[in-house]
Formats: C-alpha cells, sequence, structure tokens
C-alpha cells in the first residue's frame, strides 16, 4: 500500500511540556487510521503538524509526497479537517455556515446542498446552527469537510459525546467515504469505535507511540492467556486452554450437545492500553 501520510521523528515542545516525543507513523492511501489515546497525549497536536498548522521541532512531515510546512493552498484544497475548535457560526444557519467556506474554496452552491444531503441535514438547512443538537453540529462539520470533497480527510474525535446511533451513522459516513477511496485519520480515546473502523491504529500515550498495528494484530500479540471460553447449555461458563490439548475438549463438548458458543479470550485494545501504561484510559 502507498504510503500517502508520513510523520517521521517528529517531536514538539511547548515551554517545558513535550507534546510529542519522536513520532512515527505512515498512513496508506484509501486507509482508514486512528490514532488513540486519552485527552492530552498529543493527538490533535500531531493532527496540526501534519496539516501545516504547526511546526515540529524535529522532525518531517508530509502529506502525498508534500511536506506539510510548505503546501500551498492547492494542497489545502485536497484535505479536509474536523476539530471541535472549527467554530460554527451559530446565528447562520446550515446552509449559510457553509456557503462562508464555499465562497473561500470557490464551490458552487450546488456542492453545498449535496454536502447536507449526504450528512442528513438538507431537510434544516435553514435552521440557525444554535438550535441544533450536539450530533446534528457535528455533521454540519463533517458536511464542511465532504463539501470540497478532500482526497485526505483529518477528523478530531468526530463522535465525542455523541450517542450511540448517531455516532453509528457517522460511522457508517466514513465506511463509505473510504470505499470511494479517501484517506481518513482520525483520533479517537474511543477504542471499539477504533476496532470497529480502522485498518491500522497508533497507540499515544504522553507523546509517544507505544503500539502501531492493526487492531486484531495488536490484540493477538498480547494475548497472554490464550484461552478458549465456551458457554454451556446449562448457562454456564468454562474457560481452557488453547492449545493442541483443547480439540479433544471441544469436540466431546459439541458432540453431547453441551457447548453453544466458543469465543477466544483475546484482550480488546482498552486492556491493552491498560497494560502498556498501567493506568486506565482517561478521557
Amino acid at each position: 500500500m502507498e504510503d500517502y501520510i508520513i510523520a517521521d521523528n517528529i517531536a514538539k515542545v511547548f515551554g517545558d511540556k513535550t507534546v510529542l516525543d519522536g513520532v512515527s507513523l505512515t498512513v496508506g492511501r484509501g486507509e482508514i487510521f486512528g490514532l488513540l489515546g486519552p485527552s492530552g497525549a498529543g493527538k490533535t497536536t500531531l493532527i496540526k503538524i501534519l496539516t501545516g498548522q504547526l511546526v515540529p521541532d524535529i522532525g518531517i512531515a508530509e502529506i502525498n509526497g508534500t511536506l506539510s510546512r510548505k503546501m500551498t493552498g492547492q494542497d489545502h484544497k485536497k484535505i479536509g479537517i474536523m476539530m471541535d475548535n472549527f467554530g460554527i457560526y451559530e446565528r447562520f444557519s446550515c446552509y449559510e455556515n457553509l456557503k462562508i467556506f464555499a465562497r473561500i474554496y470557490g464551490i458552487e452552491n450546488r456542492d453545498i446542498t449535496r454536502a447536507l444531503e449526504k450528512v442528513g441535514l438538507a431537510g434544516v438547512k435553514k435552521r440557525a446552527a444554535s438550535r441544533l443538537s450536539k450530533g446534528m453540529q457535528s455533521r454540519l462539520r463533517l458536511a464542511r469537510v465532504f463539501m470540497t470533497d478532500p482526497d485526505v480527510m483529518f477528523l478530531d474525535e468526530p463522535t465525542s459525546g455523541l450517542d450511540p446511533t448517531t455516532a453509528n451513522e457517522i460511522h457508517k459516513m466514513l465506511l463509505a467515504e473510504k470505499e470511494r477511496g479517501k484517506t481518513i485519520f482520525l483520533t479517537t480515546h474511543a477504542m471499539a469505535e477504533a476496532e470497529k473502523l480502522c485498518d491500522r491504529i497508533g497507540l499515544i500515550d504522553d507523546g509517544k507511540i507505544i503500539e502501531y498495528d492493526s487492531p486484531q494484530e495488536i490484540c493477538r500479540r498480547y494475548n497472554h492467556q490464550r484461552m478458549l471460553k465456551i458457554h454451556l447449555a446449562d448457562g454456564t461458563d468454562i474457560e481452557i486452554p488453547h492449545n493442541g490439548d483443547a480439540a479433544d475438549r471441544v469436540a466431546e463438548l459439541i458432540r453431547d450437545g453441551r457447548a453453544e458458543t466458543i469465543h477466544t479470550t483475546e484482550p480488546n485494545l482498552e486492556t491493552v492500553f491498560i497494560e502498556l501504561t498501567g493506568k486506565e484510559l482517561e478521557v
């Protein structure tokens, strides 16, 4: 897979605080990449460096072969950014909010309408942003990203604080964009969201990448117990070592009609993070 986003040994210090410390990663073209970690881990700072909003103290950041700090206006037109601090003009309607940015980017009105339709806000396009729910405001921020039809999207906590139904609808939108060949770099502290969406992830804590691979491979890597959990017909659960001796035992339970479900006990990303850092994932 072609590397589309590259961060090579990125470091950034603010005052006496080291926010990023030797961060290196790549994101392939057409991939959904997730940067996971608690608030204050350095996720937003890395996005700002990759998109040219900040310059790293050390290291190289580039998108599609262009150094982020040297990107031109034409380069930025190919990048969509959704960040919580990119404000919404509350007195303006949904349509008027997008129209401001459409004029900046030279986008026609039909593209505004198309973006609102895409995120399900066409029916409320005249409603003031102040009267939108938090979920609708997130959709409006996404519409601003979709409006320019960018090649790569940087989404900072796109479902933070949303109910599960709204978050799931946004997940579907992002997977549809991936199907169109778009590259998506998202940050989140929701481990289940990353497992669902991301091809690869980086776990970040205190400005350092502490793990980097597909969610499945990371969980397998830390599967020290290697157990099989079997739910029996009488409602009880048993665990047996996941090794060569398990075959006869599992076959016996199935033959007797006692086994209803069989699962491996691989850890999830949350438990991996706790093992690596010794602390709960605080949001």
